[in-house]
């Protein structure tokens, strides 16, 4: 490949305490409750909007917040619902659903109510970097090229862009490097739900029948379906686009067009089979891939699926929480699709129990002044699996965004900070952390 040098003179647009790459439901968390301690906070989001795959995903609903006890994303996590169900934007306690048009709302609020500085159309191009501190960050806005100077940067990019670019080590996928199918996710308008609910048939009990008829181009056996978001609205979480990197530009325009194509297929397949999609219409599809998995980052400590089947716990604990492992199939294959849902099946947690999550699987090795947040944590693949959906990010997130307040207000670095008081801050701020005396 053909490479050349090229080198420009660019404007310090931001000088802050705290710099966030990436809007989604870690990096706005992280914005917000760094933000409230008193740090001057800058976040870079590239899309048109915060909230990542909640929001211009399309993703239909959260998963857990609670362990069917336990509230276990308090702060950030319980604002963020209390007030969604508020304004009309969820409907149902624990997996609530998501009405994304609120939810952007929502997160803009929050944040302008915590005093971020935050742009859209501004994406992380690279950081300077040297001895481990991270001194500014690079970003590309729709004025140009400008950089944001501050005392410690976030995370929030879920693929750990900023993270790698400062130098830090990652695992990506299984051990052949492959990773979990994406989805695009899609809304759909003229669904009569109490017909749907009338018929009792499960949404992919027909699936078999589906492809003997040649209605799917591919045999995609995992259908997490369709759900009701208004009176005849639905949130589709349907048709994998497997061998996708959400690294990779050219892998993830091959997947935007292998899901905008399988949509026709999935609307044949619902007004075939089933009772009550008749007159469904496809009303928009994600402007954002719902990518599962990318990047690890590999921190001071990597958090296991060992930690998640004895439900541990750390002295440095910054959070708990139980969503269970879910790894979805990287081929569509039967093989594969068996042994996801042995997976699922087995590896979960009975109710009132959870696992806990240290200080420093956000904490990327030999990096000083940088914290990570959201789906890039130091894990390995099954606790990635976990600790991906959003309640687990909002308590990433905000444990994220408080310990970088700290480190800007105390002048330290990420493993010189008192993580005691970091605990007792999160704990005063709503976190769950019940081992902490």
């Amino acid at each position: 490949m053909n490479s050349i040098r090229y080198a420009k003179k660019i404007p310090v647009k931001y000088n802050v305490d705290i710099f966030v790459a990436g809007g989604g439901p870690a990096g706005a968390a992280a914005a917000i409750m760094a933000s409230r301690q008193g740090s001057k906070v800058y976040l870079a989001e590239a899309h048109t909007c915060c909230g990542g795959m909640g929001t211009a995903g399309l993703v239909p609903l959260f998963m857990t917040f609670t362990d069917g006890v336990n509230f276990l994303a308090g702060g950030i996590g319980k604002e963020i619902l209390e007030r969604l169900r508020k304004a009309g934007g969820t409907l149902t306690e624990g997996r609530a659903i998501i009405r994304a048009e609120v939810l952007k709302r929502l997160y803009e609020e929050m944040l302008m109510e915590s005093g971020v500085q935050f742009t859209y159309y501004t994406k992380l191009v690279d950081v300077v970097v040297k001895n481990g501190m991270v001194s500014e960050a690079i970003c590309d806005g729709k004025s140009g090229l400008f950089a944001v100077k501050a005392k410690v940067f976030i995370d929030g990019t879920g693929d750990g862009d900023l993270a790698v670019s400062a130098g830090a080590k990652y695992e990506k996928g299984d051990d052949k490097g492959l990773m979990m199918a994406g989805t695009l996710c899609s809304l759909w308008s003229g669904i009569d739900w109490d017909k749907v609910a009338k018929s009792g048939l499960a949404q992919a009990s027909m699936l078999e029948k589906a492809f003997k008829d040649g209605v799917f181009t591919v045999k995609d056996r995992h259908l997490p379906g369709m759900m009701q978001l208004g009176e005849t609205l639905g949130g589709a979480n349907i048709g994998h686009t497997f061998g996708v990197d959400g690294t990779n530009e050219q892998s993830l325009t091959k997947a935007y067009l292998q899901g905008r194509k399988y949509v026709p297929e999935y609307e044949r397949y619902y007004k075939k089979y089933f009772k009550g999609y008749e007159k469904m219409e496809l009303a928009a599809t994600g402007s954002l891939l719902g990518i599962r998995e990318t990047r690890r980052i590999i921190g001071d400590y990597i958090l296991n699926v060992d930690d998640f089947k004895k439900c541990a716990v750390f002295e440095d604990e910054i959070g708990r929480y139980s969503y269970r492992i879910d790894i979805h199939a990287s081929n569509p294959d039967k093989k594969s699709f068996a042994k996801f849902k042995k997976e699922f099946s087995f590896l979960y947690l009975n109710k009132g129990e959870s696992y806990g999550i240290p200080y420093r699987i956000l904490v990327p090795s030999k990096l000083k002044n940088v914290l990570v947040a959201g789906r890039c944590v130091s894990t390995d693949r099954y606790m990635q699996s976990s600790i991906r959906v959003m309640p687990g990010c909002y308590i990433t997130g905000q444990a994220a965004g408080m310990a970088a307040a700290i480190m800007a207000e105390d002048k330290k670095d990420s493993r010189s900070i008192d993580v005691r008081k970091l605990q007792k801050k999160l704990k005063k701020a709503g976190a769950y952390l019940p081992n902490l005396k």
